[in-house]
């Protein structure tokens, strides 16, 4: 049954928001959704879409780490440092009131490894590094390869921005950055390391599982017309 008030702590509302989404416009609504959120207005609510193409920079970009072609960066309010994200790639921005940012990093880290796990391919955490990884091989030559990345801003006790994980996105995008300041290693997706194509519409639903039961909470969907009307 569909939550009728703003306060449950076990409804999660799911809203999906399309392809090619404007950065600047998901990022308005996050904001909109965080503040209804700690006003008690909504429920726990996670945005997924896929974004239009976009570099953007978190408060840990160094000047170094900017493309040097002159490439546009949007300057972000989350944690992290330079990434993109475009066509092919699952983005998900859970607004949800937590206690414990540390740890709400790791079930973050958590859903996109049991996500990748549900379609064969094995991902873990590195020490020392964001975001979930596919193990390198150095005798081959082969790189430590970032399938997914999180970065996230905490106020007033509920989330903003979230995690992206790659589908089946064009890693060359990835070609004029360092990709969240860590040289020297590989960028991969589910595609790649699966050797078929898996798109976001098919990741989608079994992320939103994923991410409900690390939560701990039901989710139930809701359209953009809906929420816009809360």
């Amino acid at each position: 049954m569909r939550p009728i008030h703003g306060d449950d702590p076990h409804a999660l509302a799911i809203v999906r928001l399309g392809v090619d989404v404007p950065y600047e416009q998901a990022w308005s609504l996050q904001r909109w959704v965080h503040d209804k959120r700690v006003a008690g207005a909504l429920t726990d609510t996670v945005l997924l879409l896929e974004h239009a193409p976009v570099y953007t920079a978190g408060k840990r970009t160094a000047p170094h780490e900017r493309p040097a072609d002159g490439t546009p960066v949007i300057d972000v309010d989350r944690g992290g440092r330079l990434t993109w994200h475009g066509p092919g790639q699952l983005v998900a921005y859970p607004i949800v009131a937590i206690t414990d940012v540390v740890a709400y990093a790791c079930r973050l880290e958590d859903v996109m490894i049991q996500v990748c796990a549900d379609f064969g391919v094995t991902a873990r955490r590195i020490r020392g590094r964001g975001g979930v990884w596919a193990a390198g091989e150095p005798s081959l030559g082969l790189p430590d390869r970032q399938l997914g990345a999180v970065g996230l801003r905490v106020t007033r006790g509920v989330t903003m921005h979230g995690f992206a994980l790659n589908c089946a996105n064009d890693p060359r995008w990835f070609n004029r950055i360092t990709p969240c300041g860590i040289p020297g290693v590989g960028v991969s997706s589910l595609s790649a390391e699966t050797g078929r194509r898996v798109v976001v519409e098919e990741v989608m639903p079994i992320a939103e599982k994923r991410l409900a039961e690390a939560l701990g909470m039901e989710p139930y969907d809701l359209h953009e017309e809906d929420l816009l009307r809360r």
